[in-house]
């Protein structure tokens, strides 16, 4: 596991190990601190409602994030995400972007690996099973283990891509995640799944 992702792990009061250490209480792994970048006495610069509204206008493809379960963990971990780029070509790195409330994320970076799931325009609905918290999000989901790490590559996207964590970074109320690029693959057809300003679409020909 990267150094990085073991000191923020530290810094948030969970184990650095899948295990806790025999006869110590579980240590929940996502205290809730104060996000706040802006003064009580000052003034935010924009609404929450203009920022989602404005950034909304910015189309993006969707992404499913999994990784292979912990030691004591009954299954996989996932999550929908929209904030997914390349980041550079040598080495070969992507990131992705989470919230510091996510309740998924701690169980990724205590595995230390992930594999992003690119998804197709017809799979909107398998993007919303993984967007509900609290669910049973691998429950008939056809998936293998990625080639490098063993992360779940969801079967029928168009494209996976196999990683190690590399870095996190602080960003705000989110937490930016660089990953090593270790596998990859793509079926080469089949048009994205788009998201802008709330809904899912496609291409139009």
């Amino acid at each position: 596991m990267a150094a990085t992702v073991v000191r923020y792990l530290r810094s948030v009061g969970s184990p650095t190990s899948a295990a806790a250490e025999p006869g110590t209480e579980p240590v929940d792994a996502l205290p809730r601190p104060d996000l706040r970048a802006v003064g009580e006495n000052e003034r935010a610069p924009v609404s929450p409602a203009e920022f989602r509204a404005v950034l909304g206008n910015f189309a993006s493809g969707v992404t499913i994030i999994t990784s292979p379960p912990g030691e004591g963990e009954e299954g996989p971990a996932g999550f929908a995400c929209q904030s997914f780029a390349s980041l550079s070509l040598d080495p070969p790195l992507v990131t992705f972007m989470v919230a510091r409330t996510s309740t998924t994320w701690p169980r990724i970076a205590r595995a230390g690996v992930f594999c992003v799931n690119i998804l197709g325009s017809e799979q909107g609905e398998l993007c919303r099973s993984f967007a509900v918290s609290g669910a049973d999000k691998f429950a008939g989901v056809a998936h293998s283990p990625a080639p490098a790490t063993g992360s779940p590559q969801l079967d029928a996207v168009p494209a996976w891509i196999d990683c190690r964590i590399h870095a996190v970074h602080t960003g705000g109320d989110h937490l930016i995640v660089v990953g090593r690029v270790v596998a990859m693959g793509a079926a080469g057809e089949g048009d994205p799944l788009l998201f802008h300003k709330g809904r899912f679409g496609r291409f139009a020909d």
